[in-house]
């Protein structure tokens, strides 16, 4: 379907109703936090149903239910990081463990920050080349094969505690790669932090926490942007119906898979990528998918 351009911005999720909005909500809430790629599935699903793309702003606004939901399941170690970090900071005591992984955070997200303002008129732009059903699927296949080589070679044996700047750069540098739709930021940090030989359930902690800043960043963004096109209340009231079903997928996506991590690979999500990037090759060579 065409899409709906208000400004330049991609706004196809005005033309869908509550229960589109809602579906998608879900979908959002937990792929965005499992590295499976949300954007990919934000192109997917309403390809194959016939809806209208909900468009990039859609995507990136509606991850500001995964930050209420990252915030809320590591409470504890946010509010060490910034009361610690804090402390540490007046005292200056900079080999403070809560010092160094606030400190962390803000280097880890640079890179995306910059990457993410250089490339923002091509990222929501209407019809957006890098939003197309084909690059989505090389993107799966490839940090598929990526996160298989992690899981086969690296010794997964770190946490948190050990981390050193140098990793939240090499991390930083990794969460870049989530600009491109199939990617995914939680694919891309994880991965990133599974070479680093994190623990696989630490590499997830380590990933959430290195994203709070992106995350919001991008959110808040969005929702300017959208408040500067004079939606409508009606178009409003949606995304925050979008936002509410989204937040509660999203705790129940990082319970489960902090869970998972703590007894089983990541082989499940390599499989899955590596099939769904062949799916949409394959249908879209054979004419299934536009």
């Amino acid at each position: 379907m065409a899409n709906i351009c208000s400004a330049g911005t991609d706004i196809g999720f005005a033309s869908l109703d509550y229960l589109q909005v809602g579906i998608l909500g879900v979908i959002q809430g937990i792929s965005e936090l499992l590295p499976i790629s949300s954007t990919a599935h934000m192109r997917i699903v309403p390809a194959l149903l016939g809806w209208h793309d909900p468009g990039s702003a859609f995507s990136a606004a509606m991850q500001l239910a995964a930050l209420a939901a990252v915030i809320s399941y590591f409470w504890s170690d946010v509010r060490q990081v910034a009361v610690g970090g804090v402390t540490a900071l007046r005292q200056r005591d900079f080999s403070n463990p809560s010092f160094r992984l606030g400190l962390a955070i803000i280097i880890a997200t640079i890179p995306i920050g910059i990457a993410g303002l250089a490339l923002s008129h091509v990222l929501n732009a209407c019809g957006s080349p890098l939003r197309s059903l084909s690059v989505i699927g090389y993107a799966c296949i490839g940090m598929g094969l990526l996160l298989a080589v992690a899981e086969l070679i690296c010794k997964h044996r770190r946490t948190v505690g050990e981390m050193r700047l140098r990793d939240a750069v090499i991390v930083g540098l990794a969460q870049v790669g989530a600009l491109i739709p199939g990617v995914s930021r939680s694919g891309s940090t994880l991965t990133a932090a599974l070479f680093l030989n994190f623990k696989r359930e630490e590499a997830a902690r380590f990933s959430f926490l290195l994203g709070l800043p992106a995350i919001a960043l991008a959110g808040l963004k969005e929702l300017l942007v959208l408040f500067h096109l004079h939606m409508p209340l009606d178009v409003w009231l949606l995304l925050l119906f979008g936002l509410v079903v989204a937040s509660v997928s999203a705790f129940g996506a990082i319970w489960g898979l902090m869970k998972f991590l703590e007894k089983f690979s990541t082989w499940p999500f390599i499989v899955y990528r590596i099939a769904l990037g062949i799916f949409l090759l394959v249908a879209l060579n054979n004419g299934f998918l536009k």
